[in-house]
C-alpha cells in the first residue's frame, strides 16, 4: 500500500510537478535522469502506456532513463534462498528500481537486499499524488499528461 505523505510533500510535488509541466509545454523537458538505469518491476505490460506501469515508463524515459521492464515471475523461484542473490544482483544493474503491484512483503525483501532506492506504487491509482492530477492545470494537457509529470516529480523526489 502507498505512503500517506504529508501535505507539506504533496505541495512540493505538486509545485514540482508544474514546473515540469511547464518545461514540457515549453519544448525544454530537463533530462536529470540520463544515464540513469531503470529497473521497472512489475507483471504489467509497461508497453501499454494507458497502464500505470506504461505511464511510468514514459514518465522516466522522457527524463532520460533508461527503463528495462523485469517481471517478477521469471525470476522467482519460491525458495527464499534463491531471492537475496537475485536481489542483489538487480541492485548491481540497475541504479534504482519501480515496483508496481508488487506484494508489499515482496518490496520490503527488495528494498532490503537489493541495494539501491526502491521506489513502491508510484503509478498507481491509490496513491497519495494521484488525486493532485486535477490540480496541474493550463494547457491543453490530458489527465495521461498530468499524471505524467506527477510521475515524474514523485521520481526525481525519490531518486535525490
Amino acid at each position: 500500500m502507498p505512503e500517506t505523505l504529508p501535505p507539506a510533500r504533496l505541495a512540493a510535488l505538486l509545485a514540482s510537478a508544474r514546473s515540469l509541466q511547464q518545461a514540457a509545454a515549453a519544448g525544454a523537458l530537463p533530462q536529470p535522469l540520463r544515464g540513469l538505469n531503470l529497473g521497472l518491476l512489475c507483471e504489467d505490460s509497461a508497453a501499454d502506456p494507458a497502464s500505470g506501469a506504461g505511464l511510468l515508463r514514459h514518465a522516466a524515459l522522457a527524463l532520460g532513463a533508461q527503463v528495462a521492464l523485469v517481471r517478477p515471475s521469471q525470476w522467482q523461484t519460491g525458495r527464499p534462498e534463491d531471492l537475496q542473490p537475485t536481489l542483489r544482483l538487480l541492485g548491481r544493474i540497475y541504479e534504482a528500481l519501480a515496483c508496481e503491484g508488487l506484494p508489499a512483503g515482496l518490496v520490503q525483501q527488495i528494498r532490503s537486499h537489493a541495494g539501491v532506492p526502491v521506489c513502491q506504487d508510484l503509478a498507481s491509482s491509490e496513491h497519495p499524488v494521484h488525486t493532485l492530477a486535477g490540480q496541474l492545470e493550463g494547457g491543453p494537457s490530458s489527465e495521461a499528461d498530468r499524471r505524467c509529470c506527477l510521475l515524474q516529480a514523485l521520481l526525481l523526489d525519490a531518486l535525490r
